[in-house]
């Protein structure tokens, strides 16, 4: 069985994009996983700019070493990718990016 994880927060729901980031941070914090990868994709980036407690998440997850990745392709058609790097976030294609990780073993966990 993998000990490794690969979340993806895609939901533009606020508890569904919270409920994955509690489960990476504490996955990360407690070591239930001894690997563990945060992509935030698609409507839930919108969210993660909005919203103080889901950058509260980002930035703990940050702190502990594991900077999210984020769809670069989405931030640029929504002219948001300047805002997500300044939240810490890695800009980047994420389509190769998720492949890679399922390809390495990590079990992918959508929120």
């Amino acid at each position: 069985m993998s000990d490794k994880v690969l979340v993806i927060i895609s939901s533009s729901d606020r508890e569904k994009a919270i409920t994955g980031l509690m489960y990476a941070t504490n996955a990360l914090r407690y070591a239930w996983m001894n690997e563990v990868r945060v992509v935030v994709f698609g409507p839930s980036q919108q969210l993660a700019l909005k919203d103080e407690e889901i950058q509260g998440y980002l930035k703990d997850l940050i702190d502990q070493g594991n900077t999210p990745a984020t769809c670069k392709y989405i931030a640029d058609e929504e002219n948001m990718a300047s805002d997500l790097s300044k939240l810490g976030l890695d800009v980047v294609y994420v389509g190769t990016l998720i492949s890679d990780y399922i390809k390495a073993g990590y079990i992918p966990t959508v929120f």
